[in-house]
């Protein structure tokens, strides 16, 4: 009897916070779970992990972006993220730091062959 209302209590818990990416009764859409299949796979794991396993670290991943994003709202230009606020959040991890470094230069790179392989394809 005591386990069952502690479920019962969990689950009203649960129907109270829906909102915004909640889907009510516990169940979320789950919006990274294919990616990270795919990267758990290359990192090692079995080619199907366990559901379960997907879950949490997709719930961390949410996790990283939104306080990510609350924090880089609240420095800089405020309710405004820009690229400069991640890059100031990160400057100490020098991991993190430099795999932005990278993909930003990349990027970069990429704008420039794009407009390269349009100017020779459509320009005058």
């Amino acid at each position: 009897m005591a386990d069952e209302e502690d479920e019962t209590g969990f689950e009203e818990e649960l129907d109270e916070g829906c909102s915004g990416v909640d889907v009510c009764h516990g169940r979320r859409k789950r919006l990274f779970s294919k990616e990270l299949r795919c990267m758990m796979y290359g990192f090692g794991d079995d080619q199907n992990p366990y559901t379960e396993s997907v879950d949490i670290l997709e719930d961390l991943v949410i996790e990283f972006i939104t306080e990510m994003t609350h924090k880089a709202m609240s420095i800089g230009r405020q309710g405004r993220v820009q690229v400069e606020d991640i890059v100031f959040l990160i400057r100490k991890d020098p991991r993190k730091f430099a795999r932005v470094k990278d993909l930003l230069t990349m990027n970069e790179e990429l704008k420039r062959a794009r407009k390269a392989f349009d100017e020779a394809n459509y320009g005058s």
